[in-house]
């Protein structure tokens, strides 16, 4: 949970944030089995906060939302591109158009043609939505904007293009964002996406391995971890393995993009997620992709209130790439 506020000179300040580890039997391939659990863990969030804030912005896997992007004529009323939406998405869509949210954004002017713009439609199963809103009002929250995990990951990551050289101008980016269960590729140039690629690979493998080998419930594993607080031999018999896997994967899904696109090369990797935070993942990806490789900071520059300790933060910063770029949405207008 991030919470963010404007600085008066045209930047963002972080006001408080807070990180809660899920019980395992919480979420399981993205679907929310267990509701009041994870409100219970939201609710813990926010009380950490120590916020009065309760308008949040909350977000879907991108496994739950189908989009599509369509090219439309431009100058159109919005009631008129809403009909024209709703039956673009009938042919996309395999559910009935009443068993989903549908929403849509105009991204701007269609490449090909000044006279038509683009737009990108979006779909959820209802009952993926109405869980997420679920849990956040039952632990007394108001969620007024729902995304996807993704595009929230991008809305963070435009802040770290600007600390690359020359700002990362025409030059290829490879987004990877490991979390618990999921490592996500999103290959950028100029802020286009390229490409996508999801694989399954997480954190949890290494959490549940630290807690096999000393003793530990997955809570206090995980809770450790983070902290990087972990007996002599964590580092030699359980990280080091960790790493070579994830680098392995990694550079398993960047062929991938090579052998399915017309790019050969990528310039920079920006790595995000809870494995982000890892001690030395940037070197082991580094030295066997042999790319220039960084661990992702959003908050790098921005101004931090009293509540949030700077060293903290600079440790947790990658694994809130998502909760930044949501928290980004209420400055949109």
């Amino acid at each position: 949970m991030v919470e963010l506020s404007l600085d008066g000179k045209g930047g963002y300040r972080v006001e408080r944030y807070a990180i809660e580890v899920l019980a395992r039997d919480i979420v399981s391939d993205g679907n929310i089995v267990n509701l009041e659990g994870a409100a219970e863990a939201v609710r813990r969030a926010w009380k950490k906060m120590a916020t009065s804030t309760r308008q949040v912005a909350i977000a879907l896997p991108a496994s739950h939302v189908i989009t599509k992007k369509i090219i439309v004529a431009a100058g159109q009323r919005e009631e008129d591109l809403e009909v024209l939406v709703e039956s673009e998405a009938n042919q996309y869509i395999p559910f009935p158009l009443e068993e989903v949210n549908l929403d849509f954004q105009v991204i701007g002017p269609a490449p090909s043609s000044p006279d038509e713009i683009e737009v990108l439609i979006a779909a959820s199963r209802k009952e993926k939505v109405e869980d997420r809103v679920a849990v956040a009002e039952s632990a007394g929250l108001k969620p007024v904007v729902l995304d996807v995990e993704s595009y929230a990951v991008l809305a963070a990551f435009e802040l770290i293009e600007q600390q690359l050289p020359e700002g990362a101008q025409n030059r290829i980016i490879a987004l990877v964002d490991i979390g618990a269960n999921v490592m996500n590729l999103t290959v950028l140039r100029n802020g286009q996406q390229l490409y996508t690629r999801e694989q399954a690979f997480g954190g949890n493998q290494l959490t549940q391995d630290i807690s096999r080998l000393f003793g530990m419930s997955f809570e206090e594993a995980e809770a450790e971890k983070r902290r990087n607080n972990l007996p002599e031999k964590y580092e030699s018999e359980l990280l080091k393995p960790f790493l070579e896997s994830l680098s392995l994967e990694l550079s398993r899904a960047l062929q991938f993009f090579f052998t399915s696109t017309q790019f050969n090369q990528i310039d920079h990797i920006v790595l995000s997620g809870g494995c982000a935070i890892l001690p030395g993942v940037d070197e082991v990806v580094a030295a066997r992709t042999q790319i220039n490789t960084i661990v992702a900071n959003p908050f790098n520059g921005m101004f931090l209130s009293e509540r949030v300790r700077s060293k903290t933060l600079q440790t947790d910063a990658s694994s809130l790439m998502a909760a930044c770029g949501l928290a980004l949405r209420r400055f949109d207008a």
